[in-house]
């Protein structure tokens, strides 16, 4: 949907050290356009349903570490994601951006492993290593042969009691998420204006700041500020081991045991995070840069997640999304870019997991010659005429077909089913949860979908956004 200094994942917004791992993300989770939240789920209906491989294992250590195993014997390769319950939405006030920089800072050492070596050994033992931040988790991997497993879970597990920092490495990483920053976001108005966007949805939820962090709250982090995260979030008990691979859970838990096992539990506090008050009134953005190309249309509107349904249906809502705007059989690519061409792009997508609160958008461009006013007026049409007549049973079973075809290919790889498993987890919900998807979504119908509508399309829940050329852009439109 965007380019920031947060990776879109299915919607879900990460910052990550490295931009070959946004491209690896890009790739596994899929989308030509967008990549919807509720693609997380497709991909597991499809693993559960076409890949017999996909039997998840998992136990629990007696200082509260959760395995999940996800065998898979093609190869002899395992990917090691460690998941820690903590992400920037539960940073202090005034301290954005501390749960993204301390990510980096993990790779600065311990007692037996000197500054910056980490990634250096997983490299010798001829592996790859990576993490991002996200609002509701933190997450570390490795993938590497099966008979490097035991080294990279020794050195994780060190890294999770044992760091140490110091003014003379963390104040040089400070320049480096500043410079992280500077060219994701700052130097990108499409990003600079999804802050804005996401700071007007969420009017007192966590949500509403960037992953990265505000730049002045980021210039003043300091290594004690870093330490207090860290010791207040790093521990057996808030964090959750899932590998996938060459191997099953009987092999697993010993080495568990051996690398994980004799870390104490810390005692994490509960997660406690303020909630959002009735949103009463539409917000709308306008934004001109010069340095936009291109005119650009958007709309986000406070939604339900998975964890958090309420009065919302989730599940719906995910047919939903693919009905209006998830690919070209949707109302929305049909309506503005075959049959009355005002848009380059359309389409919608729904961020429902999450561990709080959802997000529901459309975005779309206007055709050369086009008005975004004109556009805007389309796109409400098209809004009108589902709140009135509905979807029909047709749509629904294409959607749901849909849905599933379109994760078939990227089930064969071991990485995006852990990245999966992780983030569903990670966001208050199980593996039965995960399992049980594929059965839950076949029992949405017509009136669920056209209820769902009526739910999320409520004006006041809503942020629209319009960002625009300045007067020296080049192509400039109006």
């Amino acid at each position: 949907m965007r380019d920031d200094s947060k990776l879109v994942v299915g919607n879900v917004k990460y910052s990550s050290r490295s931009p070959v791992v946004e491209m690896n993300f890009k790739k596994i989770w899929l989308a030509a356009l967008v990549i919807s939240a509720c693609l997380a789920w497709q991909l597991i209906s499809a693993a559960a349903q076409a890949r017999p491989w996909v039997h998840p294992e998992s136990f629990t250590l007696s200082n509260g570490l959760q395995v999940v195993v996800l065998p898979d014997h093609r190869a002899p390769v395992v990917t090691h994601m460690l998941w820690y319950r903590v992400g920037s939405a539960d940073e202090m006030p005034g301290k954005s951006g501390i749960a993204h920089f301390l990510e980096h800072l993990m790779f600065k050492g311990t007692g037996k492993i000197p500054p910056g070596e980490f990634s250096k050994i997983v490299a010798r033992l001829g592996g790859q290593d990576n993490a991002f931040t996200s609002y509701d988790f933190t997450t570390y991997f490795q993938r590497v042969a099966l008979d490097k497993l035991p080294q990279v879970m020794e050195m994780e597990a060190d890294r999770m009691v044992n760091l140490r920092l110091t003014d003379k490495v963390v104040l040089p990483e400070r320049d480096v998420i500043l410079e992280e920053r500077n060219s994701r976001t700052d130097n990108n108005p499409a990003a600079l204006f999804s802050e804005q966007i996401e700071a007007a949805q969420f009017l007192s939820h966590p949500y509403g700041r960037p992953v990265i962090g505000w730049r002045r709250e980021m210039e003043t982090l300091t290594t004690q500020d870093a330490l207090a995260h860290y010791r207040k979030h790093y521990g057996p008990d808030n964090a959750y081991l899932i590998v996938a691979g060459d191997i099953d859970a009987a092999t697993l838990r010993p080495l568990a045991e051996k690398y994980y096992g004799g870390l104490a539990p810390h005692g994490i506090p509960e997660r406690v995070r303020p909630q959002e008050p009735p949103q009463l009134a539409a917000r709308r953005l306008e934004m001109t840069d010069d340095r936009v190309v291109e005119p650009s249309w958007q709309r986000s509107y406070l939604a339900p997640s998975h964890n958090k349904p309420g009065e919302g249906d989730p599940d719906a809502l995910q047919v939903f999304s693919q009905i209006l705007g998830g690919g070209a059989s949707s109302r929305l690519y049909r309506n503005l870019i075959i049959d009355k061409p005002v848009a380059t792009s359309a389409a919608a997508s729904y961020e429902g997991i999450a561990l709080d609160y959802g997000q529901f958008y459309l975005h779309a461009a206007p055709r050369k010659g086009q008005t975004v006013a004109v556009l805007e007026q389309e796109i409400e049409k098209i809004l009108a005429q589902i709140m009135k007549d509905g979807v029909t049973a047709e749509e629904v079973d294409r959607a749901k077909r849909q849905m599933v075809a379109s994760a078939v290919y990227a089930q064969d790889s071991q990485e995006s089913m852990a990245q999966i498993f992780g983030n569903v987890l990670a966001t208050g919900r199980s593996v039965d949860d995960i399992i049980a998807w594929p059965d839950r979504i076949q029992t949405v119908t017509p009136e669920r979908v056209n209820a769902a509508a009526k739910f999320i399309l409520r004006p006041e829940n809503s942020v629209t956004g319009i960002l625009l050329p300045g007067k020296k852009s080049p192509g400039k439109k109006s």
